[in-house]
C-alpha cells in the first residue's frame, strides 16, 4: 500500500527505489517514527479489535448494530495481524525477506482493510438514517440475516477493489535487498502511469470520496428530521458513537489520499518528491493508526459495550477467584494429616472445631 512517489524506469517506482537508496545511506528518523507506531498500532489493534470480536461474537445478543461492528472489528483485526510484516521490512532497511506470495497478500490485505472499513462505516450510516426515520420500514425488513448478507457483500466488494494488489505486488533484487514494489507489468512508461492513475483514482474514489458523500448526504438528512421532528427522532448513544467512528476514518485517512492524489504529478514535475518522500510514511501511519481507534471509541463511547465489557470482566474475575479459592481449600487438605480417606468435609469439620 505504500507505492508512493513514483517513477517507470525499470518497473521499479519511485517511491520503493527512494526509500531502498536512502536507507542505504542513513536511518531516516521519519521511518523510525513509523515502526514505534505501527508497533503501538499491533499492539492496541489485537488487544482491543480482539476484545470487541469475543464480546459482539460471543457475550452480546445478536443484533444488526453487532452485526456491523462484528465485521469491522474483524477487517481491522486481519489487517493488525500483517502488520510485524510492515515493520520486519522497514527494521530491514526496506529488504522484503517473505516472498512473493507474502507481498503480494500483505499489500491486498491492507487495501481490502481500508475498502472494507469505509464501506461498512457507509452501510452503518444508511443503516442508522433508515432505523431513526424510516422505522416502519427497517422494522419489518431490517433483520439480522439481511445484516449478514450485506456483509457479505461488503467482504466481496472490498476484495475485488482489492485485486490490483494481486496482480501488480511483486518483489525484485535490486543491489543487495530484495524490495516489494508494484510491478506494472510494461516497459512503457505512459501504459504504466496509466495503470498506477487508474489504481489510484479508484481508490480515492471508491475508497473515500463516494463514501464520504454518501455518509455526508445521509447525516445532513438525519440532522434535517432530528430538528424538524421535535423529539419524535431521538439520537442515541450507539448512533453518537457511529458518528464519532465515521469522523475517525475520514480524519485518519484523509491524508493519504491526499498524498495519493498529490503523488499522480510526480511524471510531470518533481517539486514534491522531498515532500512525499517525508510526508507519506507519515500519512499511512495515520491511516493504519484508525484500525486500533474504533474499539477505543466503542468503549468511550457505546453504553452497551462498555456494560457488556465490565460484566464478562466481572464474571471472568470471580471464575478466577472462585477457581483459587479452590484450589487452596485442596491444598489445605491434603497438608492436613490423618487418614487419607477421610472426606475433605469431615476434614474441614474436623479443623473448625480446634
Amino acid at each position: 500500500m505504500e507505492d508512493y512517489n513514483y517513477t517507470y524506469e525499470n518497473d521499479l517506482e519511485y517511491g520503493d527505489y527512494e526509500e531502498l537508496k536512502a536507507s542505504s545511506e542513513q536511518t531516516n528518523p521519519i521511518h523510525i517514527v513509523s515502526v514505534v507506531v505501527y508497533i503501538i498500532i499491533f499492539v492496541l489493534g489485537v488487544i482491543g479489535n480482539g476484545t470487541v470480536i469475543w464480546v459482539t461474537a460471543f457475550k452480546s445478543k445478536r443484533t444488526v448494530n453487532s452485526v456491523w461492528l462484528l465485521n469491522l472489528a474483524v477487517a481491522d483485526f486481519v489487517f493488525v495481524l500483517f502488520l510485524p510484516f510492515y515493520i520486519d521490512y522497514i527494521l530491514r532497511d526496506f529488504h522484503w525477506s517473505f516472498g512473493v506470495v507474502m507481498c503480494k497478500m500483505n499489500s491486498f490485505v491492507s487495501v481490502m482493510n481500508m475498502f472494507a472499513s469505509v464501506l461498512f462505516l457507509t452501510v452503518l450510516s444508511v443503516d442508522r438514517y433508515v432505523s431513526l426515520v424510516h422505522l416502519n420500514w427497517s422494522q419489518r425488513h431490517r433483520t439480522v440475516a439481511g445484516a449478514w448478507l450485506v456483509c457479505a457483500c461488503v467482504w466481496v466488494a472490498a476484495a475485488i477493489l482489492s485485486c490490483p494488489a494481486l496482480v501488480f505486488r511483486d518483489i525484485m533484487r535490486l543491489h543487495d535487498k530484495v524490495v516489494c514494489f508494484s510491478n506494472f507489468h510494461t516497459h512503457d512508461q505512459h501504459k504504466a502511469a496509466v495503470r498506477h492513475i487508474t489504481i489510484v483514482v479508484i481508490r480515492t474514489s471508491v475508497g473515500f470520496l463516494l463514501p464520504f458523500t454518501a455518509i455526508c448526504v445521509t447525516g445532513v438528512l438525519l440532522s434535517t428530521k432530528v430538528k424538524t421532528s421535535r423529539g419524535s427522532v431521538r439520537v442515541s448513544s450507539f448512533s453518537k458513537m457511529v458518528t464519532a467512528v465515521i469522523l475517525a476514518f475520514f480524519l485518519c485517512w484523509a491524508p493519504f489520499h491526499v498524498f495519493s492524489l498529490m503523488e499522480l504529478t510526480i511524471h510531470s514535475s518533481t517539486y514534491l518528491l522531498k515532500l512525499l518522500r517525508d510526508g507519506f510514511p507519515l500519512a499511512t501511519s495515520l491511516g493504519f493508526f484508525n484500525s486500533c481507534m474504533n474499539p477505543l471509541l466503542y468503549m468511550l463511547l457505546g453504553k452497551k459495550v462498555r456494560t457488556i465489557l465490565k460484566r464478562a470482566c466481572l464474571n471472568l474475575t470471580k471464575s478466577s477467584l472462585r477457581e483459587l479459592s479452590q484450589s487452596i481449600s485442596a491444598t489445605e487438605v491434603e497438608s492436613v494429616p490423618g487418614n487419607p480417606q477421610d472426606s475433605g468435609a469431615e476434614v474441614i469439620l474436623a479443623s473448625s472445631t480446634l
